[in-house]
């Protein structure tokens, strides 16, 4: 089968530390849910500081902080966050953090990058991951961990899908800051649409994204969900009945247009949207990450006084990137897309088909 090539995964004042809203002294005083079934507590905190978008995004930053509390639960450790509302919070937040003696410092995405990785290198003692990026050669160490994804492998399913799936033979993707751990998805899913017009002759079109020119539409924020709205709106007048926006919370706002259009569908990113948003009955399915996973995973291994840096990378063959089902509209897709979508992923994992993507790792 003919190797495509595909980019890999790989994404106001100052908050005080009185803000944050974990509790590093107590386990059951977190900010997303009482931890009252915790195992015996363990002199080990672990700490997360977010994305602008907050811990209620539906996104990535829900995701980390789902690994943060299994870990809380299964494992009791300690813990601790602070919630980013702007990029000029990410320096005083991750400060916070290592002012309030934790173990492990967990930045939750690309924009993180700097502040997690001056910090990492000037406090050694103290260990750091990042979620979505991989750590410059300036502040790479023994005391980092990247925890990225090959998310183009899960992309190109949901792409070869959507161009199954499409009644107006126009599907569409848009970002909301070009940056590798965003248009890594957008790669992907343009492989996977350029795949099905490979194998059965026809010409779906791509609105939103070129990936050989590496040029697309992007809102330039992953917070405003009013600018989601309008670039889907654009997006559906010019005929895209699918869309998969990888934009954060601003993704909301494509989906509410999608809604609106009553005749256009929405491929969710980072999570399964059927489950975490409200927009689930018009969600064909959806790239997942495992961030919750990898984020426990970093957490266990740091307990346990093995932490390391080699970093976390997601796979379609290790489960940490996937697809998800298609619910509502299983009954509804082409005869015989499974068995192919099936058949496409087992090669992927073989390397019978290689998806490649500037932004991989």
């Amino acid at each position: 089968m003919k190797n495509l090539k595909f980019v890999a995964a790989l994404g106001a004042a100052a908050l005080m530390l009185g803000a944050c809203s974990g509790n590093s002294d107590d386990a059951s005083d977190t900010s997303s849910g009482d931890a009252t079934t915790a195992a015996e507590q363990i002199d080990y905190t672990a700490c997360l500081v977010s994305d602008a978008g907050g811990w209620d995004d539906k996104s990535f930053n829900q995701s980390a902080m789902e690994g943060l509390q299994q870990a809380v639960s299964e494992l009791g450790v300690k813990e601790n966050d602070a919630e980013s509302t702007s990029s000029t919070d990410f320096e005083p937040n991750v400060q916070a953090m290592v002012d309030s003696n934790c173990n492990l410092i967990i930045g939750v995405g690309f924009n993180l990058a700097d502040a997690i990785g001056a910090a990492a290198a000037a406090n050694s003692g103290v260990d750091f991951a990042l979620v979505d990026s991989t750590f410059s050669d300036d502040y790479a160490g023994d005391n980092t961990r990247a925890l990225v994804f090959n998310t183009q492998e899960a992309a190109y399913l949901a792409g070869y899908a959507a161009a199954a799936f499409t009644k107006t033979g126009t599907v569409a993707t848009f970002g909301g800051i070009q940056i590798p751990s965003v248009t890594i998805f957008m790669d992907g899913f343009a492989d996977g649409v350029s795949k099905y017009n490979e194998d059965n002759g026809t010409d779906v079109n791509l609105i939103g994204w070129d990936k050989d020119t590496q040029t697309g539409q992007f809102t330039n924020s992953f917070d405003d969900q009013t600018l989601g709205t309008q670039v889907a709106n654009q997006l559906i007048q010019q005929g895209a009945d699918i869309i998969m926006p990888v934009a954060g919370p601003v993704g909301l706002g494509a989906a509410s247009a999608a809604q609106a259009a009553g005749d256009t569908y929405i491929v969710g990113v980072d999570s399964d949207w059927y489950e975490s948003t409200e927009y689930g009955s018009i969600t064909l399915t959806s790239v997942m990450k495992g961030i919750g996973a990898s984020v426990f995973d970093t957490i266990k291994v740091g307990s346990e006084g093995n932490f390391s840096n080699e970093n976390y990378i997601g796979t379609l063959e290790n489960g940490g990137v996937d697809i998800a089902p298609f619910h509502d509209f299983e009954s509804q897709l082409p005869d015989g897309l499974t068995d192919t979508l099936d058949q496409l992923k087992q090669d992927i994992i073989d390397g019978t088909i290689v998806v490649e993507s500037d932004s991989s790792n």
